[in-house]
Parts: structure tokens; C-alpha cells; sequence
């Protein structure tokens, strides 16, 4: 019983106060494990006033002002993450953070999102040269580069200061400085791609959607259909004639539009404004029909016609050959001009193609039909020279209408080798009409006709035979030309200027020269060819018969005297 008593002596029990005393050294002991830095959990047992007062199982507990919060005020029990600043104070306090926490938490983040390559949010701060400063919460400052910031060319940077987005962080470092590199636009492409895939996967042609006019060029416009474009072509924006695709349709503006094709190998979406309403062309054929006299607008002119719009979506072309009868018309600026309504005839079309083939001088009457009741032959005109050639000259007889004189018609005995010699542009000369010819749209001009034909005056009067007086025009070596009554050109070949056989050819030329006054007999004469020849050596002889026969005549009576004596007496002369 005594040991007994001596055990139970020995095991006494605990008091209060050495189980707290136990309590309060084994918690000492396991806060001895945690260092000052350390990240530890805290529940909030109280908040009095800005002070939040933060149980994280010390013998004493942790104060943050509320600010350290943010936006969301604490509630007791809400259990927090926080910096263990120090362990003991002076006063026995312990001092926290829980900004620091969230810093160290924050950047745990970021480093994990660059690893693993996931996006992060961050608000454009402001522009710092080569790009921006964007604020990532917590301290920390990235650059995003102005090459990285959008997927097209920013042209005015203060539009995305302010803006919060989300960007890829393309490289991160931390040894001294923290340096971080952003990458907004690689995140929107991929997402452009996601929405683009999508749209493709989910749109069949005919499909209305809706877009927002993003830019212009000289064939169209480009529709944002959510980051990714569409082509809205300047033909697909009206059935009608566009020029300006801006008269259309405004930049900025959020349209509804029809899909006409899809091309994902391509990525190319086709839209359309003008597929809302039905094409015209269907209808074509109950409106129009080859002859009709329709009313249209000039839209365009080009270097071969004007394009010609007959109702919204129904263009023709009128060839600059189909603008007028009579003008020969160069350029068709100088008879239209864009806006003009005129009056025009259809001449044919090919509804597939969509083509219409118009004509302005249809309208009208074609004085061609009726030239020759306007200028029948023998009409005598005074007009103008518009144009030379070669061959002769044009002569206006209206606008529109020329007539062509040949140089053979200017003269019946001028032999005209260069008709700009006797004929300029600008002089007014007189003709008459020779030939009026409606089929082939041809006036024949003449000038000689106005006068007798001198060859038929000449014929009339001097037979083959004839004795005639002239002026030498000109001596070749084969002849002497000579000039006759009616301005009549005639030839005297050397042959036959002859008369004595004992002179030579040569011989006999020598002895003429123009201005040379003459007398010949003509011996060929031919008006049609314009072919008058003359001679000498038969005028010598025909005055030598002449001679002879008033000889005979004057002397008949005479005895003993005979021809044979005359032409010896006439050779004696001559020795």
C-alpha cells in the first residue's frame, strides 16, 4: 500500500495553468518552423474600423488595413493568404501582409502563364517609345511592342491607351530587373482563326450576316465580320453600274449582307448587297425587245462608246460607230458627258452574258437614205476643202456629209500630179455633182464639169487635117509639145517635124523653144483620151499640094507646061 501510496504521489495530476504553459511552447515550437517571408493562411476573426484583424495561429494575431483588400471588403471567417513580415515585435505582435502576398501570388501567376502559354490581362497605361506600357496588376509593368499591339497597322496609338485586354506574355525575365514582353496581336490572331473556322463551319451561301464597313479600294470594300473579312465587290453592291463603292456604303457602318461564296481552302468570304432583291436580267426579255426606242442614263464613257443605263442593273454599250449618221465621231466625250439621259435604240443583246448593244443615230433618220433627192446630179454647190490627198480632196457639202473630188475632175486639160498644189483645206471652191450613190454613202465632185469639155469644143472645130496655130509648151527629145485654142496640149514627134529628108531629126528639135509661135496640122485626135497629135512635116505638104493645085488651076491653059516641070522648078528652089 505504500508503494502504492508512493506511485500515486509520483503521477500527479496537470493544473490549468501547466497545460496552457505545454499548449503555448508545443505552438511556439511549430511557428519556429516558419521563417520571416513566408507565405501562411489567416482567417479574419474581427474587422474595427480599417483594421482587419487576421488569426494565422500565433499567441498573438495580425493586423491589415482594409485597403489591402481592394474592392472587396473582408468578413470574419474568410480565410486569406499573407506574408509573415516578422514574427515578434517589441510588443509581442506579429506583422503580416497580405499586398505583399498577393504580389508574390500575382508573379507565381505570371510565371506560370508564361509557362504554360496562357493569356493574361493587362490595362494600356500609355505610349512609351516603340510601343506601350500596359499595367499588370500588382506592380508589375509589361511592353507591348506597336508591332504586337493590333493585327493591322495602328495609326492612332492614343485609341488603345486605357483599354483593357489580354495578351500572351512572349518573354519573361526576372535576374535584376523584371523585364516582360506582351504580345496582344498572335492573341488575337488565334482568336480571329477560332471565329473565322466557326463562321465557315456554321454559314452556307445565301446566308444573310451582318458586318461593319472596315475599308475601301478601287474594287470594293472590306466588311469586318468580327475580326476576320469579308470582300463586299463593287460589282455585287448594286445590279446597277457602281463607280464609287463609298456611294454605296460608309466606312464604320454595320450592314446586313448576303454570302455568295465561301472559300475556306482560301479563306475568302464573298458578300453581296444587290442579292437582297432579284436580278433584273430574269425579267429582261417582258420589258425589252431588239428595236425598241427606251430612254437611258450615261454612267461611263470610254475610248469605243458610252455605257448607257436603261433601269437599275440593265447596262448597255453604245459603240462610238452607233453615235451618228453622218460625224465621224473620235472621241464620245465630245457628244456625251456622264449624267446625260438620252434616247436610244436596242440593237441586240445576250441575256447570259448580260449585254445590251444600243445606238444613238438609230433614233434619227439617216439622211444617207435620202442624199441623192438632196443633192442630185447636176447640182452646182460652193463649199468648203476639209480635207487633201493623194487622190484629191474631200468638200464639205454638210455637217457630216462630204463629198469626194477626184483631181482627174478639177481639170480637162491640166495634167495635176500633187493635188495640194491646186487644192487647200480651208478654200472654198465650186462644184457639181457627178454621181450620188446612197448604198456606198459616196458624192461624187467635179470642178472641170462646171465648163464645156475644151477636147469636144476643139473636136467640133479642127477635124483631122486641119490646120492649126499654137504656142511650144515644151521640147522633150521625142517632140515639141504645143499649146491650142481651148488650152488643148498637143504633140508634134520629132518625125514629124521633118519635111526635108536630107535634115535630121535632132536637128529640127533645135530649132524650137517655148513661146514659139506655130502652125500644124492636126493628124490624130481622139477627145476620150485627151489625145491630140499634130505635124509639120504634113503641113509643108499639104501647103505643097495646095500650092501645086492652084499652080494647075492658074496655068491650066498653058501649053507645053506640066506638073513634072512645077516640082522640078520647086527642087530647084530648094537646091
Amino acid at each position: 500500500m505504500a508503494d502504492n501510496m508512493e506511485v500515486g504521489m509520483d503521477v500527479q495530476d496537470p493544473s490549468k495553468d501547466d497545460i496552457q504553459t505545454q499548449l503555448q511552447e508545443q505552438y511556439l515550437k511549430s511557428f519556429e518552423g516558419l521563417e520571416e517571408g513566408d507565405l501562411v493562411e489567416g482567417k479574419v476573426v474581427q474587422i474595427a474600423g480599417d483594421t482587419v484583424f487576421i488569426d494565422v495561429g500565433y499567441k498573438s494575431e495580425g493586423k491589415l488595413n482594409v485597403s489591402e483588400f481592394g474592392d472587396i471588403p473582408p468578413k470574419p471567417g474568410d480565410v486569406v493568404k499573407v506574408i509573415l513580415i516578422r514574427k515578434e515585435t517589441h510588443s509581442g505582435d506579429i506583422i503580416i501582409s497580405k499586398k505583399k502576398a498577393d504580389e508574390k501570388l500575382f508573379w507565381k501567376s505570371i510565371a506560370n502563364a508564361f509557362k504554360e502559354h496562357q493569356p493574361v490581362e493587362g490595362t494600356i497605361t500609355k505610349e512609351i517609345k516603340g510601343g506601350f506600357e500596359v499595367d499588370l496588376g500588382h506592380g508589375l509593368s509589361g511592353f507591348l511592342p506597336l508591332s504586337k499591339a493590333d493585327v493591322q497597322r495602328v495609326e492612332k496609338s492614343e485609341q488603345l491607351v486605357g483599354m483593357r485586354c489580354r495578351f500572351y506574355l512572349e518573354r519573361l525575365y526576372s535576374d535584376k530587373k523584371i523585364n516582360i514582353i506582351l504580345n496582344r496581336r498572335k492573341l488575337m490572331e488565334e482568336e480571329i482563326e477560332r471565329k473565322r473556322e466557326s463562321f465557315f463551319q456554321n454559314t452556307q451561301i445565301g446566308d444573310s450576316v451582318r458586318g461593319v464597313v472596315k475599308s475601301f479600294t478601287s474594287f470594293g470594300a472590306f466588311i469586318d465580320l468580327g475580326g476576320f473579312d469579308g470582300l463586299l465587290h463593287i460589282n455585287d453592291m448594286s445590279w446597277g453600274h457602281v463607280t464609287r463603292p463609298k456611294d454605296f456604303v460608309r466606312k464604320g457602318q454595320e450592314i446586313e449582307l448576303k454570302v455568295i461564296r465561301l472559300d475556306p481552302e482560301e479563306k475568302r468570304i464573298n458578300l453581296s448587297l444587290k442579292h437582297f432583291t432579284p436580278d433584273p436580267w430574269n425579267s429582261f426579255e417582258e420589258k425589252y425587245h431588239v428595236g425598241d426606242i427606251v430612254k437611258g442614263k450615261v454612267t461611263k464613257l470610254t475610248d469605243y462608246g458610252a455605257f448607257i443605263e436603261l433601269e437599275e442593273g440593265i447596262e448597255g454599250l453604245a459603240h462610238i460607230s452607233e453615235f451618228s449618221w453622218l460625224k465621224k465621231v473620235r472621241r464620245p466625250e465630245d457628244v456625251l458627258k456622264a449624267g446625260d439621259i438620252v434616247d436610244c435604240m436596242i440593237l441586240g443583246y445576250d441575256i447570259p452574258a448580260g449585254k445590251v448593244s444600243l445606238g444613238l443615230k438609230q433614233v434619227q433618220p439617216n439622211p444617207w437614205d435620202t442624199i441623192d433627192q438632196s443633192y442630185p446630179v447636176g447640182t452646182r454647190l460652193k463649199r468648203k476643202v476639209v480635207k487633201v490627198t493623194n487622190a484629191g480632196a474631200f468638200i464639205e457639202l454638210e455637217e457630216g456629209i462630204d463629198g469626194f473630188l477626184h483631181i482627174d475632175d478639177y481639170s480637162w486639160t491640166q495634167k495635176i500630179k500633187n493635188p495640194s498644189s491646186v487644192l487647200h483645206e480651208g478654200d472654198e471652191i465650186e462644184v457639181i455633182v457627178l454621181e450620188s450613190n446612197p448604198e456606198e454613202r459616196n458624192i461624187r465632185l467635179g470642178v472641170k464639169q462646171l465648163t464645156e469639155d475644151p477636147w469636144r469644143s476643139f473636136a467640133k472645130t479642127y477635124k483631122p487635117g486641119s490646120i492649126v496655130e499654137g504656142t511650144v509648151s515644151s521640147v522633150t527629145d521625142f517632140g515639141v509639145f504645143v499649146k491650142v485654142p481651148g488650152n488643148i496640149e498637143g504633140l508634134i514627134k520629132k518625125q514629124d517635124l521633118v519635111s526635108d529628108r536630107n535634115e535630121s531629126y535632132d536637128e529640127a528639135l533645135k530649132k524650137y523653144h517655148p513661146e514659139m509661135q506655130i502652125k500644124a496640122v492636126v493628124i490624130d485626135l481622139n477627145p476620150e483620151r485627151q489625145k491630140l497629135g499634130l505635124s509639120i512635116r504634113d503641113l509643108v505638104q499639104k501647103q505643097e499640094r495646095e500650092e501645086i493645085s492652084r499652080f494647075i488651076q492658074e496655068d491650066e491653059g498653058e501649053a507645053g507646061y506640066t506638073l513634072g516641070d512645077l516640082l522640078k522648078a520647086k527642087d530647084s528652089e530648094n537646091d
